[in-house]
């Protein structure tokens, strides 16, 4: 179930990549020769939204369970990408973009999640095959967004498309909307503490009842003695009233009446921030840090550089474009599969993922060296379509291996902290 929230997931994010930079240009703020500086400013909206909700999200998934959070990120997520299909001007599509990477802590709960169903004898694997299923993801997200963009109205091809962007974006609402209905009715909670907890709906149920019995005149029992708690309190220590009296008055009290069950109990031990930020740890989140700063400069760049017009970029279509990106999915899927568990298993997790920082380095090396169409444009490495995409597929396969290799490093390698850290504490 985990797979296919991450596969629905990534198809609908990894859809928007292929037809971007166009959908930038065709906004009337941006000036020729400023799309890159927009398309960065739109992918940044979201991820720095995403980033000052990621730790609200992990914390109420603490609090009310993994499902439930899982549950309303899909949903919000659907619903963005309605609008965004109609987005016809800069502020709107980064308004947008913001609303989304605020919704939407998802992948940190699903690696939470995988983390809860597995120990130390499968967790490797398990950990290993996500890539896999983000590669999958690869390969379905940028065909949407590329072959799905009709720039012709499809009820009159005479006259151009309103929203040339709108399906490919309706295509992803439909996706995690089948997501959503799945992960309602299949997906198991994986937070022990909320696993007795009743179905999401009774709790919100309850959560509205709980209201509105907190802010009425008759208050039941248990929210008279949660709202009195401190005041009868006081009132005893002033009167004088013996322990003794106190049961007695305790005991008259009707306890018929219990709080509907909201959210799960916990034994109330917590992990100091000393013991969470310790070396190892910080050491793993600088340089994950840079490595996610290389892949997600990656991944907004390329699609600029392959559909800029020659000499900045290589003038390659937004079909195009996605069909390049889906050869890096099934690239990953490979390599992840037949490969990475081997290499992993001879050089290390630590190795691995300096390796990874290396290919990265060479990744952005190589490519502006990738040659033209026409081979005329500039000073390429060779001329001709043929080489082109040999070598435009050369330096994504290196990109490929670079991305898979880190990602899967570092989440085992944060994993494992982690396991080392609970069994100390």
């Amino acid at each position: 179930m985990l797979a296919v929230i991450a596969l629905a997931e990534q198809t609908a994010l990894n859809s928007i990549s292929p037809y971007l930079p166009e959908m930038t240009k065709s906004f009337p703020e941006v000036k020729e020769g400023q799309a890159g500086l927009y398309v960065g400013l739109i992918a940044s909206s979201f991820a720095l939204a995403q980033f000052t909700t990621n730790f609200f999200w992990g914390w109420l998934s603490d609090k009310i369970g993994r499902k439930p959070v899982i549950i309303i990120g899909t949903f919000l997520t659907m619903c963005c990408f309605l609008p965004f299909g109609f987005c016809k001007t800069l502020w709107q599509a980064v308004l947008v973009q913001a609303l989304m990477g605020l919704v939407n802590g998802n992948s940190g709960v699903v690696s939470t999640c995988l983390g809860e169903i597995t120990d130390r004898s499968n967790q490797s694997r398990a950990f290993t095959y996500l890539p896999v299923v983000y590669g999958i993801g690869g390969i379905t997200g940028p065909i949407v967004g590329g072959v799905l963009v009709f720039y012709k109205n499809p009820l009159n091809h005479g006259r151009p498309n309103p929203y040339p962007y709108l399906l490919p974006n309706l295509f992803s609402a439909v996706v995690l909307a089948i997501d959503l209905v799945v992960c309602m009715f299949f997906l198991e909670e994986s937070l022990d503490e909320a696993k007795n907890l009743p179905p999401l709906g009774k709790r919100l149920s309850s959560l509205f009842t709980w209201i509105w019995q907190s802010t009425s005149s008759s208050r039941p029992t248990y929210v008279r003695r949660l709202l009195g708690k401190r005041k009868n309190h006081d009132s005893q220590h002033l009167d004088g009233i013996d322990e003794e009296d106190e049961d007695d008055d305790e005991s008259d009290v009707d306890t018929s009446e219990s709080a509907p069950a909201l959210f799960p109990h916990t034994n109330g031990e917590e992990l100091s921030r000393k013991e969470i930020l310790n070396r190892d740890t910080i050491l793993l989140l600088v340089t994950y840090f840079i490595f996610q700063l290389a892949n997600i400069s990656y991944n907004s760049l390329y699609p600029i550089f392959a559909e800029e017009q020659p000499p900045t970029g290589r003038g390659l279509k937004p079909e195009e474009v996605g069909l390049s990106l889906s050869f890096a999915g099934a690239i990953t899927i490979i390599f992840q599969v037949g490969i990475f568990g081997k290499l992993r298993g001879k050089l290390g997790n630590k190795m691995a993922y300096r390796v990874s920082l290396a290919f990265f380095v060479a990744a952005f090396a190589l490519m502006p060296w990738v040659g033209y169409k026409d081979g005329k444009s500039g000073q390429g490495m060779s001329s001709g379509s043929a080489w082109l995409w040999f070598e435009l597929g050369l330096v994504l396969v290196i990109k490929t291996i670079a991305g898979v290799g880190g990602l899967t490093a570092a989440l085992l390698m944060v994993s494992l902290n982690a396991a080392i850290l609970n069994a100390f504490c």
